[in-house]
């Protein structure tokens, strides 16, 4: 019995028969455990996709109970049926689905066992779909700690459904889960929805708690307050304080790009060593010819110098997992909301901006959450400003060439300062850019902002290593792909010209060296340098050289620029070719190649403090990212808002790095 105008009255499915196999479908309130039991269930048997048509995360994986394989379909948080925000939308047009008939389906609702009430709405309304179910009470470690009781057995009479009791942190209850699944008694869900007018909607409600106020008074029962709420309520006034909030969470991003810097010095050496021993093997052990060099200096020297930054990469989501585990990313939402709502977003903005500094892609999908259309568009405009973790390994290289690793401010790494300050700049440019919009983008709808804070927890720490694992080796295919197709290209345009200018270069250079009136001291890096202008890749940096000059960027860079709209991490893959293209000994890193660079006409380091400045502002701020751009196009529905966010990000990427490029030369 669900009410909205937009509810299609669901009919009888057909009795089609399915195929073998089963298929669980995790549905929960956000913050019920949900994604816990999932990885419990699946373990590392997990795919990250969308949901066909839209752009909610999909996560699925398979269960293995005896020689059977379940598909496990995690769907996006819900607090019912009757859908508000995108995401809810995808859950319930999911499971109205009648298409979907190729599996046995049993549904799994995890709750949230200490907020019981709650939980039990999207329960009921759940069961009254007439799906297989199994209702799992999640957290029941918080009930006990609690003094609450909660009669299992009775919760199962008045439901009409079996119910699990569980820790899915710990993994109790899990065992027991599995074996129901396993002896589940499969019967077709009819699917049977009721359509009701908006009026009615209300009441339908009402009378859906008055129901489950009556089961909670039979099987629920409590011996004072909840000491895991107040506990939770102590530590907000300090977490959520108005001024020493903001100053805790200042503090913790800075203790957060301080450790990003110095705990990934070690590992980070150890790889491009790796690299470096392994390349000089490959070089040796393969006949000299093409095929040597394209594997040595394109897909490795491209791939090196991506997989260099895996530490980095790393550490950045493993505090992105704590915060949110432990429930401190809620409180940072809950805190923002004031100063947000100046500059027309609210409170729900600054999952997807916080979300930004891992990957815009997902961080503009999360903006679904938000139900303000205006505010939900300028939150998808103003994301891609924040520095993502695609930028680390640009922004890593660029702040080695002009900050050395020992210099300290305060005692502290510059390095990770200046990175902090990167970040904290692009989310000062969201600000500031969305402050604009407000006043442009017009509206009538009323801004609401209503989030559940859950109680803080340790983060489980299997989950966290979870998700270290899923987003770094997503980064590593991802852009791996990438970065091995666009080093292939470097490699043959920085290999090859036109005409026959490289084969006159050579000739020129051999003439000299056997012309013993020459007084000429030659090195390999200068006949590299030569040759690498005559070719292809050379030409086309040419091309567009004139027009950022201006900016202190060479024709190399220009390339770089142009390839990572690919990705942004390309940039440091490109930069890698081009520097390797030529050196035989394959003895120095990129950034030693980078640090040496000099302009062929004046002599001087390509690297200064100004160009590596110039280059990091332009980075900070422009768009350089495709999959951003098409995501933009599907969450927008059409090209007006992407096209305007690449113009507007470039301009205020090419004006800035010109500014600051001027102030420092």
């Amino acid at each position: 019995m669900l009410s909205n105008k937009q509810l299609e009255t669901v009919s009888e499915a057909p009795q089609i028969k399915k195929s073998s196999g089963k298929r669980l479908l995790l549905v929960g309130n956000p913050n019920s455990g949900k994604s816990t039991l999932f990885n419990a269930l699946t373990g590392l048997n997990q795919r990250i996709g969308n949901f066909p048509g839209v752009t909610v995360e999909k996560k699925t994986g398979q269960l293995k109970l005896g020689q059977e394989k379940l598909e496990v379909v995690d769907l996006p948080g819900t607090y019912s049926l009757v859908p508000r925000s995108e995401d809810e939308k995808v859950t319930y047009e999911y499971l109205i689905d009648q298409n979907r008939n190729d599996k046995e389906e049993i549904v799994v609702i995890i709750a949230d066992a200490s907020s019981l009430k709650r939980n039990l709405l999207l329960v009921t309304q759940m069961i009254d779909l007439e799906y297989p179910t199994i209702l799992v009470l999640n957290m029941m470690d918080i009930v006990e700690r609690n003094k609450q009781k909660i009669d299992i057995a009775g919760l199962e009479r008045e439901l009409g459904v079996p119910v699990i009791p569980m820790n899915a942190r710990l993994g109790k209850g899990v065992s027991k889960l599995k074996t129901r699944i396993e002896t589940f008694d499969y019967i077709p869900a009819p699917k049977v929805i009721e359509r009701h007018e908006e009026k009615n909607q209300l009441k339908n409600t009402v009378d859906r708690f008055k129901r489950i106020k009556e089961i909670l008074a039979k099987t629920y029962h409590a011996d004072g307050p909840a000491k895991t709420a107040e506990s939770t309520r102590k530590i907000d006034k300090i977490f959520t304080h108005s001024v020493w909030g903001f100053v805790i969470f200042l503090f913790i991003l800075f203790l957060i790009f301080q450790a990003i810097f110095s705990w990934s010095t070690y590992p980070m050496d150890w790889i491009e060593n790796g690299f470096l021993v392994f390349g000089n093997w490959l070089g040796g052990a393969l006949p000299e010819g093409i095929l040597n060099d394209l594997l040595v200096e394109g897909v490795l020297a491209g791939l090196g110098g991506i997989v260099i930054f895996i530490p980095q990469i790393a550490l950045l989501f493993m505090f992105i997992a704590i915060l949110e585990d432990t429930g401190y990313l809620a409180r940072v939402s809950y805190l923002t909301d004031t100063v947000l709502k100046r500059f027309g977003l609210n409170g729900r903005s600054i999952i997807p901006l916080l979300g930004g500094a891992a990957c815009a892609v997902p961080a503009i999908m999360s903006a679904r959450t938000i139900s303000n259309k205006k505010e939900r568009l300028l939150t998808i405009f103003v994301t891609p400003l924040i520095s993502c973790s695609a930028r680390i390994p640009v922004y890593t290289l660029l702040i080695a060439l002009v900050i050395p690793a020992e210099k300290q401010l305060l005692g502290f790494n510059l390095q990770g300062i200046v990175m902090m300050a990167l970040y904290l700049l692009g989310f000062v440019a969201a600000l500031g850019t969305a402050m604009l919009l407000k006043y442009w983008v017009k509206t009538e709808e009323r801004s609401h902002f209503i989030m559940e804070l859950p109680i803080y927890r340790m983060p489980r720490w299997k989950n966290v290593g979870m998700t270290i694992y899923n987003k770094v080796k997503v980064f590593l295919f991802e852009a791996g792909k990438i970065i091995i197709a666009v080093s292939i290209v470097l490699w043959v345009l920085s290999s090859y010209g036109p005409g026959n200018k490289m084969e006159a270069i050579e000739q020129k250079y051999e003439q000299i060296e056997q012309d013993p009136s020459q007084e000429l001291s030659l090195t390999q890096d200068q006949i590299a340098s030569e040759k690498l202008e005559a070719s292809y890749a050379g030409h086309i940096g040419k091309f567009i050289e004139p027009a950022i000059r201006p900016l202190g960027f060479d024709w190399k860079i220009g390339i770089s620029i142009i390839t990572s709209f690919a990705a942004r991490e390309v940039f440091v893959g490109t930069m890698a070719t081009l520097y390797s293209v030529g050196d035989e000994e394959n003895t120095t890193s990129i950034k030693e190649k980078m640090a040496r660079a000099t302009h062929p006409s004046t002599g001087e380091k390509v690297y200064t403090k100004a160009t590596g400045y110039s280059l990091l502002i332009f980075y900070a701020f422009a768009l350089q990212c495709m999959a951003t751009v098409a995501i933009v196009v599907k969450e927008t529905g059409g090209w007006k808002w992407p096209i305007l966010q690449l113009v507007y990000m470039g301009a205020l990427a090419y004006f800035a790095s010109l500014l600051v490029f001027q102030v420092f030369s």
